[in-house]
């Protein structure tokens, strides 16, 4: 028996393609991160907000529609968009990760912060997964830099290196949960 497409009639394995996109491409991710966080706008305040190109906003656009991950929200000219909050948890031999919008958030700074892009390259967007939940603790007080060092096998200046470049998606992923 086949399987049905997802809500809107899109294929599930799309959508899993376009999210492993948006943990590949930092302009893309910038993109639906803005969206989500600042939405509904249109392609032009993205062009603005954003300074990319405008053929690349309503190609990324249309992607992003097309996989269900933004909405039209305004049919008439200008179109509006909106996002929808992404969570997808992946398993893979008893190993869980979930994937969030602070996640694309932080992959959509890669190109604007090198911290960010060489932790990346040494840990994999697995290792940035984990400490992305330090952050939050480093932000909430909970954790330091030390104890996230410990936890995450890092020097200290590595960890306090990455807790400080997350600090500001951490920050405004908690602001935007209250």
């Amino acid at each position: 028996m086949a399987q049905s497409p997802s809500r809107s009639g899109r294929p599930p394995i799309q959508q899993l393609q376009t999210v492993a996109d948006l943990l590949e491409t930092p302009v893309l991710a910038r993109m639906y991160a803005h969206v989500l966080q600042d939405g509904p706008v249109t392609v032009a305040n993205i062009v603005d907000e954003l300074d990319i190109p405008q053929g690349t906003a309503y190609d990324y656009i249309q992607k992003l529609e097309a996989a269900d991950l933004v909405e039209k929200t305004r049919d008439q000219r200008p179109s509006e968009y909106d996002a929808e909050s992404l969570s997808l948890t992946l398993s893979t031999d008893g190993e869980t990760q979930t994937i969030t919008p602070m996640l694309i958030a932080a992959v959509a700074r890669r190109d604007r912060n090198e911290d960010i892009d060489v932790y990346i390259e040494r840990h994999g967007l697995d290792g940035l997964a984990v400490a992305l939940e330090y952050a939050e603790q480093y932000v909430d007080g909970t954790v330091n830099h030390r104890i996230a060092a410990r936890e995450l096998d890092l020097s200290p200046l590595e960890a306090e290196i990455i807790l400080q470049a997350l600090e500001p998606v951490a920050t405004e992923y908690a602001d935007a949960a209250v």
